[in-house]
């Protein structure tokens, strides 16, 4: 195979490792021209438990690619949706008195944020830096405010971490298989940035996966990632719950439901057919109280996650923008108008529901962050050091 300029990538997330490369065909078309999948081992409870065990998965997934493509690789792309991040959000401001706002003024308050954050939570690596506020005179601006006139300047950033720890193993590992990491990209910024370029006219949203043992919530405010959580529990706690009360077994509840739609239209007289019991003692069950059932879990599941999080206490006001994904499409059909009135808080918000970013989509959105960066990106800007006498001039001079 001929290849052009390919690049590898390597997702980690709570499931499997997936590895993709994508060739550059030209100065618009990128194709994606292997994928395979390992399942997750070696990690647990977001962080890196056997580190042998996870090295020798990548290597030998990457040195398999390598001999199908004949072609070696010095980098690669990581992106990660297995590790615990934090998220800072600071607002750093320059008193301007009725003057001109400078490139230099932006630039200082950046570095100044950063390297505030990095001494506070010296434990941890810097990962992604966002421009997510800009206010000049108490009023928010859409772009930065360079050349400007005003009295009082804010500017917002927000900081994603990961823990050091983590940070250096990736690096460590990927340097054993002899590769570069060229660049560590959230998945959650990746698909929100995915989400946003598919929505124009959105900026600000909330995205909410719900899967079978687990939940993730990520916000994005003004094109910027701000905030994520993810949640030890999902939608089969639903039909747990339905198992429970009613003691059918789980995959007697998922048959019925197949073929059974449940909504406010299910009649309270309605039971549950004696085909579903498979030969075992039939017992009179309304459907109505399955539909009841799932209606209390999903409303406290919604609860957790959005109305009553107190994380959101901050950002948690209402008309909110969601989209929203379930895995499980069995039980998203069966209780979708309860996830989507719940979620949407009593239709005070609007909640979109999507299919997961196609791996296709995920990989080009990617490499496009990789190379042109993105709208709301911050990059800080190192400062060559200067000798003790250029410092004694410029405090003479400036």
């Amino acid at each position: 195979m001929k290849l052009n300029s390919p690049t590898l990538f390597v997702e980690i997330n709570k499931m499997e490792y997936i590895f993709t490369v994508g060739d550059k065909i030209d100065q618009e078309n990128f194709k994606l021209i292997h994928q395979s999948v390992a399942p997750i081992q070696g990690i647990s409870s977001y962080k890196i438990v056997d580190y042998n065990l996870v090295l020798n998965i990548i290597k030998k997934n990457i040195y398999e690619i390598e001999q199908k493509l004949n072609f070696t690789f010095k980098e690669v792309v990581l992106i990660i949706d297995n590790f615990e991040c934090l998220f800072i959000n600071l607002t750093g401001f320059k008193k301007l008195n009725g003057s001109q706002i400078l490139k230099e003024n932006i630039t200082y308050i950046l570095n100044t944020l950063k390297s505030y954050v990095s001494e506070v939570e010296d434990k941890k690596t810097i990962l992604h830096i966002f421009n997510s506020k800009y206010s000049l005179d108490s009023k928010n601006i859409t772009n930065l405010p360079i050349g400007l006139f005003g009295d009082f300047y804010f500017h917002e950033l927000s900081f994603c971490l990961m823990n050091n720890s983590d940070y250096k193993n990736l690096n460590n590992i990927f340097t054993n298989c002899n590769l570069k990491i060229k660049k560590i990209l959230l998945k959650s910024f990746v698909e929100g940035s995915f989400i946003s370029n598919n929505n124009s006219q959105i900026d600000t949203f909330f995205q909410i996966k719900i899967n079978k043992n687990n939940c993730h919530l990520f916000y994005f405010e003004n094109n910027a990632l701000k905030f994520e959580e993810n949640f030890e529990f999902g939608s089969d706690i639903v039909i747990k719950d339905i198992s429970k009360i009613t003691s059918l077994e789980t995959q007697v509840i998922n048959k019925f439901l197949q073929i059974n739609e449940l909504n406010k239209e299910t009649s309270d007289k309605e039971l549950v057919e004696e085909k579903f019991f498979e030969n075992k003692n039939y017992r009179k069950i309304k459907k109505k109280l399955i539909l009841d059932i799932a209606e209390a879990r999903i409303k406290e599941l919604s609860e957790v996650l959005v109305s009553k999080n107190i994380n959101l206490k901050s950002i948690n006001n209402k008309n909110k923008v969601i989209y929203l994904q379930v895995s499980d499409k069995l039980n998203f059909k069966s209780f979708k108008d309860c996830y989507l009135h719940y979620l949407s808080e009593n239709n005070t918000s609007t909640v979109n529901y999507i299919d997961s970013v196609p791996i296709k989509g995920l990989i080009k959105n990617a490499n496009q962050l990789v190379h042109f960066g993105w709208k709301k990106e911050a990059i800080p800007v190192a400062h060559p050091k200067k000798t003790l006498i250029a410092r004694f001039f410029d405090i003479i001079f400036s």
